[in-house]
């Protein structure tokens, strides 16, 4: 019997949930600095939860002068089948009292004692942050990447993604990092090859998202 393309449709969405999963068990595994436990990883496989998290992404385009490509990176997360957020529970407020000067501080005791950054729109990190701690993340996402690679799925790594995550407070609890790495099971990457003006020229998608984020409200109300 010949298989429709929606049967297609859905087992490659089935197929990007289950490498969600085995990405975040890659990341998971990976080695920490310390040989302690302080990353998380968090999957966002929900369309709906995808733009809202790629609307937030572009209202931050307008904080920061130098975010303008901000736009780009939403337009390019719409095209996602998943998300894995990884952040560093430790690295702002917990620096690992090794005295390696890479925050910039003589002394991690220095560092419990300098005055943070404000929480203001144009700041997407309010360090200072335990550099040693945070590094922890780089080792999670190289774990993501890995696995992605041997799996035949393409990524990307965005810290503005990572940066409206924690405005939105998606994440556990106050964090002083995170990265977001997007994954896609299509036959064209969404990630690569993408023109300095895609989010002009990509309206296609956000309108597809729109459709199907209102069309089940719509049903319910003229069915």
């Amino acid at each position: 019997m010949e298989r429709p393309l929606k049967q297609f449709e859905k087992d490659r969405r089935a197929a990007a949930k289950i490498a969600a999963r085995l990405l975040l068990a890659s990341a998971t595994t990976t080695p920490r600095v310390g040989g302690v436990g302080e990353c998380t990883i968090h999957i966002i496989d929900d369309q709906c939860e995808i733009e809202d998290l790629c609307q937030a992404v572009e209202d931050m385009a307008g904080d920061n002068k130098s975010w303008h490509f901000f736009k780009r990176d939403a337009m390019m997360l719409r095209d996602a089948d998943a998300l894995l957020l990884i952040t560093s529970l430790r690295s702002k407020n917990d620096p690992a009292d090794i005295n390696c000067n890479m925050c910039g501080q003589l002394t991690c005791d220095n560092l419990r004692k300098v005055e943070g950054l404000p929480h203001e729109k144009s700041i997407a990190f309010p360090g200072p942050l335990c550099i040693f701690r945070a590094n922890n993340i780089a080792y999670a996402v190289d774990g993501i990447i890995s696995l992605a690679r041997n799996l035949g799925i393409d990524y990307g790594v965005f810290w503005s993604a990572g940066a409206a995550a924690m405005r939105m407070k998606l994440l556990p609890r106050e964090t002083g990092l995170a990265l977001a790495v997007a994954i896609s099971i299509t036959e064209k990457s969404p990630f690569r090859d993408i023109p300095k003006n895609y989010d002009e020229i990509n309206e296609r998608t956000m309108s597809d998202r729109i459709i199907k984020r209102l069309w089940p409200q719509f049903r319910s109300i003229y069915s």
